[in-house]
């Protein structure tokens, strides 16, 4: 880890690959990108009733070829892999003038798509001249830094918003308007491309926890930083425009979020909350012995027996050693969490009714908080 420190809750002005390369490694926990789209705009946008449509022409979209647009992908989506964790995970936006091509250079990069989750505009801009269909959607990946990466998700939380549903990866919702929408002087949009609060909010409450890092390179606007505050995550942002970045400081500035409770800001399930419990320490406590046998998902046949080792690793009849996880998934071939699926006999080493072992470590931690308290 470098010795750099973080500079948290800042924005931070400059050229966004440069800006990164400047920063610790490894630090980041979620980056949000809203790159440039090189849409390749050749003439102006005009509604029926001959006014011009705000659209995005500034500078700042225009790339001369395709191949230079995607050295500038390459470069700051190296740049943002290096600051991101190991568990950390890349969200970016697009349509589709770029992001199959930013999904195709992030794979050659080695992260790993996640998701693609469409968003859904409630209030698309229509196609005035109507030569192609109403482009009412923009297009989001969710990529882990690696394959194996242990990234997070709070899928009960997901389902809370989403009205006790599963959420599914079409999210209908409107585009940045009203008094969200920054203007500048004289009362046109301050920022071509400002993205809505509501998408902000679903994707740090989903994948992020209070106190995370959260990076946006094009922060534009702000909105990322803005929410990412209301939510009491960090941020940073990094731009190159100093109106936007006045704008954004500004904007940010104005948010006053409820004081930062655990109980009420962290969506984590209660399971989740609670210390981590070694499997060991049930042997050291005596809830278990060494040699006792476990059976997987209530199964008393022998291939679904394992006996506990003195080191808390378990044995399994064809001579497999690991952790409860580890010896679950062997089992199962698929990723298992043991204190669920293995179970011991409650009344004895040979006879009684078969509980969880997970209920083992909740007696351990309900003692563990008599003894602090």
């Amino acid at each position: 880890m470098s010795s750099v420190s973080l500079p948290l809750d800042q924005i931070l002005q400059g050229d966004c690959v440069q800006v990164l390369e400047a920063l610790p490694e490894r630090s980041v926990d979620l980056v949000f990108a809203d790159p440039p789209y090189n849409l390749q705009l050749r003439q102006p946008l005009w509604r029926p009733n001959m006014t011009r449509v705000d659209a995005v022409d500034d500078q700042w979209d225009r790339f001369d070829s395709f191949a230079e647009y995607d050295a500038f992908t390459r470069a700051w989506l190296t740049a943002c892999r290096r600051v991101l964790k190991d568990s950390g995970v890349l969200w970016v936006i697009g349509t589709y003038h770029n992001i199959y091509r930013v999904g195709a250079i992030l794979q050659d990069l080695g992260y790993w798509i996640l998701n693609d989750v469409v968003w859904i505009k409630s209030n698309p801009t229509p196609n005035f001249r109507g030569v192609r269909f109403t482009n009412a959607h923009e297009t989001l990946i969710w990529a882990a830094k690696s394959r194996d990466a242990r990234y997070t998700f709070h899928h009960h939380a997901a389902k809370a918003l989403n009205d006790g549903l599963q959420m599914r990866s079409d999210w209908y919702l409107p585009v940045c308007a009203g008094r969200e929408r920054l203007r500048d002087a004289d009362g046109a949009k301050l920022h071509a491309t400002q993205k809505p609060e509501a998408l902000l909010y679903r994707v740090l409450v989903t994948s992020t926890n209070p106190g995370d890092v959260v990076l946006d390179p094009f922060f534009g606007s702000g909105t990322t930083g803005a929410v990412a505050k209301k939510l009491h995550r960090r941020w940073i942002g990094i731009e190159q425009d100093p109106a936007y970045v006045e704008a954004a400081r500004r904007r940010i500035e104005a948010v006053q979020p409820a004081a930062y409770d655990p109980a009420v800001f962290d969506v984590r399930g209660a399971k989740a909350r609670q210390p981590r419990v070694p499997f060991g320490r049930l042997l050291e406590e005596g809830l278990l012995t060494p040699g006792q046998p476990l059976y997987f998902r209530r199964s008393r046949e022998p291939g679904h027996t394992a006996r506990v080792k003195p080191d808390g690793l378990l044995r399994l009849a064809d001579g497999f050693e690991g952790s409860i996880h580890q010896a679950g998934q062997r089992l199962s071939g698929a990723p298992c969490n043991g204190w669920e699926h293995w179970y011991f006999e409650a009344g004895g080493l040979t006879s009684g009714s078969l509980r969880p072992i997970d209920d083992l470590r909740r007696a351990l931690l309900a003692n563990d908080g008599c003894h602090q308290g």
